[in-house]
């Protein structure tokens, strides 16, 4: 069921709305939390999760996922009275949400079955987090959410085996970004293979949608805290901010071409390239 949550989609558009709603409900129901949460409550928390690990947008709406999760079959929303709906619509505004104090929650056989099997939980949050995040992301998304790490969180959607050695073999086994190419022997140590596109929101497992990057521009890549133009180069977001490590891993390379690979044809496509400025990148980008 969790796998095949019913997500909002408009083009290419990002919506981890209803995922990091169940998350924040898995890790209450975890701690023994009341069943039933305040909308007042959520809104704050899943705004906090959505401004963190949702894409960049003027403003964020935790109350849709608190009314639409119901049609999942995961979730129900109880009020002191009846709730209008919008005009044109059929789900309530949020300040009638507010109004009637409405509370929503996991159906209480769900919630018994998450709040008395710790492993039932750990295998749910493994199933959004594969299905809707890069692997990079899910350490964060647990420690935001109040859950404890996952060992061996797994992978959900099949991939290309070779995505990974065929990326870093393009870009000559070095960090696009700092250059880093340590090895031990034969072996790569801390260069991944990053999805531009992510793979959970469609990225295919191919050269041109992918980075060689050291394990730390990889994290912040997905975070958001650096992108790519269209033109190729490195773009860093206005909010990132900090001292110690700043200049030498972000500001320095801002404006900077990436390292190109080997091949013409193996260099970032511009479409995906595009999705990660919209859907991941937290814009507006810095002024050199």
């Amino acid at each position: 069921m969790l796998e095949r949550l019913n997500v909002w989609k408009r083009g290419d558009q990002r919506a981890p709305h209803k995922p990091l709603l169940v998350l924040y409900a898995l890790a209450r129901s975890l701690r023994h939390e009341p069943r039933l949460i305040p909308f007042e409550t959520v809104e704050k928390d899943l705004g906090r999760l959505l401004r963190e690990f949702g894409p960049s947008r003027q403003s964020h709406h935790p109350e849709y996922p608190f009314w639409w999760l119901q049609t999942d079959g995961l979730w129900e929303v109880q009020s002191a009275r009846p709730l209008k709906p919008r005009k044109g619509h059929t789900d309530p505004k949020k300040s009638e949400l507010i109004e009637y104090q409405a509370v929503g929650g996991f159906p209480q056989g769900i919630y018994d079955a998450f709040r008395g099997d710790s492993e039932l939980v750990r295998e749910g949050a493994r199933r959004l987090l594969c299905g809707h995040f890069p692997e990079s992301l899910h350490g964060d998304i647990l420690n935001a959410v109040g859950l404890p790490p996952l060992e061996g969180t797994g992978k959900i959607k099949p991939r290309d085996s070779e995505f990974r050695s065929t990326v870093i073999r393009a870009y000559q086994h070095r960090c696009a970004v700092c250059g880093f190419d340590i090895r031990l022997a034969d072996s790569d140590l801390g260069v991944e293979a990053a999805h531009i596109r992510w793979h959970q929101s469609g990225g295919p497992d191919v050269v041109p949608n992918g980075l060689c990057l050291c394990v730390l521009h990889h994290r912040l890549f997905d975070r958001g805290a650096f992108g790519v133009s269209t033109g190729r180069t490195i773009l860093v977001s206005e909010e990132v901010h900090g001292s110690t490590g700043i200049e030498e891993w972000l500001f320095r390379f801002e404006g900077k071409p990436l390292n190109k690979p080997q091949r013409k044809d193996y260099q970032p496509a511009g479409e995906f390239v595009a999705w990660h400025l919209q859907e991941v990148f937290r814009g507006p980008a810095r002024t050199v």
